[in-house]
C-alpha cells in the first residue's frame, strides 16, 4: 500500500458549498484508499453533510473554523482579518505540515494571496503561477500563468515553462513536453516588448522543449503542452475558453433537438457525441494549482459540483507521489550552482 496523501478540503469555497465539496470529497476516498481528507469549516454543518454518505471515517477529520471568505471581499483584507476562516485554517494545516495538499472553491484572489503569504513559496521561485489543464484535440495542455502573476518579466515567463515542464512530465507522464509562447504570430520577432524579450531566453534554456511562438488558435488543437504567458493573457484565454465551450454545448443541444429528424439522430449519435464531449469538459481534468509553493495549493471552479472537487483531489496523489516540487527544488538547486560557477 501506498503512502496516504492527506489533502485539506475547503468545505464552505464556492457556489455549492458544503453539499457539492463534501460529495465530491467523499467520492474520492471511495475511489482511491490512500487518501485522507481533513475538512476545514463549521463542524456542525460540514458533519451534518458528511452524515448522509457511508465512508471510511478513519480517513476523514474535521477541523473546526468558523469563518468564512466571501468571493467579493478584498483578497489581502480577508486573509488578514478571518485568521478563522475555512480557507486560512487550510492553508495553515498545509504550512505546518499537517497536510500535503489544499483544495477550495472559494475566492480566487484569497486562495492566492493565502498561498504565497501563509504556505510561502519555494526558494528561488520568482512568482507562483496558476497553472491549470485545459482540454485540446489532443489531451490535455497546461495555460500557465492564468491569473497569478500580471505584469510577469521575461525571466518569470522562462521559469514558468521549466516549472510547467516539470508538471507535465511527472503529473501527466510527457516524457518531452513541448513548450509554446502564446503570442499574436508564430513568426520570432511577433509581438509585444514582453514576448520579443522571452522568446530568445526560452529558445537557449535548456531545460525545456521550446516549439516557438503559439496562436490562440491553435491552442484548441493541441499546439503545444505547456502554453507559456503573463497572467493578464493567460486568464483571458482560460475564461474565453470556457464561455465558447459553453455556448457550443448549448448550442449543439439546441440543434439536436430543434426537429424530430435531429432528435432521432441525436439518440443514435449520443454514446459518441458523449464520449467526444467528455474530453473538453475542463472539470474532468480537476483544478489549477498554484505551483512553486512548498506544499500543494490547488483552485478549482467557484461553481464546481462533485465530480470535479473529486477529480481535483485525486490530481492530488500524483503531484506527492511524483514529488513535484522536490522535482522544482532540484531545478532551481541547479540554476543557482549554475550562476555561482559563471559568476
Amino acid at each position: 500500500m501506498s503512502e496516504s496523501i492527506k489533502v485539506v478540503v475547503d468545505a464552505m469555497g464556492g457556489d455549492n458549498a458544503p453539499e457539492e465539496i463534501v460529495k465530491g470529497a467523499v467520492e474520492a476516498l471511495a475511489e482511491n484508499e490512500n487518501i485522507e481528507i481533513i475538512f476545514t469549516g463549521p463542524e456542525d454543518v460540514v458533519n451534518a453533510e458528511l452524515g448522509k454518505y457511508q465512508y471510511p471515517a478513519s480517513r476523514v477529520r474535521v477541523v473546526h473554523a468558523s469563518q468564512i471568505i466571501e468571493t467579493g471581499e478584498p483578497p489581502v483584507k480577508a486573509i488578514q482579518s478571518k485568521k478563522d476562516s475555512s480557507l486560512v485554517v487550510g492553508l495553515n494545516l498545509v504550512h505546518k505540515g499537517e497536510a500535503d495538499a489544499f483544495v477550495s472553491s472559494g475566492s480566487t484572489g484569497a486562495v492566492l494571496v493565502g498561498g504565497q503569504a501563509i504556505v510561502k513559496k519555494i526558494r528561488g521561485v520568482h512568482r507562483a503561477p496558476l497553472a491549470p489543464l485545459i482540454p485540446t484535440a489532443k489531451g490535455a495542455s497546461l495555460l500557465i500563468d492564468c491569473g497569478a502573476s500580471v505584469d510577469a518579466r521575461p525571466n518569470h515567463l522562462v521559469q514558468f515553462a521549466v516549472i510547467g515542464s516539470i508538471y507535465m512530465k511527472n503529473v501527466m507522464g510527457i516524457s518531452k513536453p513541448r513548450v509554446g509562447l502564446v503570442n499574436i504570430g508564430a513568426e520570432e520577432e511577433k509581438g509585444n516588448a514582453l514576448c520579443k524579450e522571452t522568446y530568445p531566453l526560452l529558445k537557449a534554456c535548456p531545460d525545456i522543449n521550446f516549439i516557438g511562438n503559439v496562436e490562440a488558435r491553435d491552442i484548441p488543437k493541441g499546439a503545444a503542452d505547456v502554453y507559456v504567458t503573463e497572467a493578464f493573457v493567460g486568464n483571458v484565454i482560460l475564461k474565453m475558453y470556457e464561455g465558447v465551450g459553453g455556448v457550443l454545448l448549448q448550442q449543439i443541444k439546441a440543434g439536436l433537438t430543434s426537429t424530430l429528424r435531429s432528435t432521432i439522430g441525436a439518440a443514435l449519435a449520443k454514446p459518441a457525441l458523449k464520449k467526444t464531449l467528455k474530453k473538453f469538459d475542463s472539470s474532468n481534468y480537476g483544478g489549477a494549482p498554484l505551483l512553486g509553493l512548498k506544499g500543494l495549493v490547488v483552485k478549482t471552479h467557484g461553481s464546481a459540483k462533485a465530480g470535479e472537487v473529486k477529480n481535483t483531489i485525486l490530481q492530488c496523489i500524483q503531484f506527492k507521489e511524483q514529488d513535484v516540487n522536490g522535482k522544482i527544488q532540484e531545478f532551481l538547486a541547479r540554476e543557482s550552482a549554475a550562476k555561482d560557477s559563471a559568476g
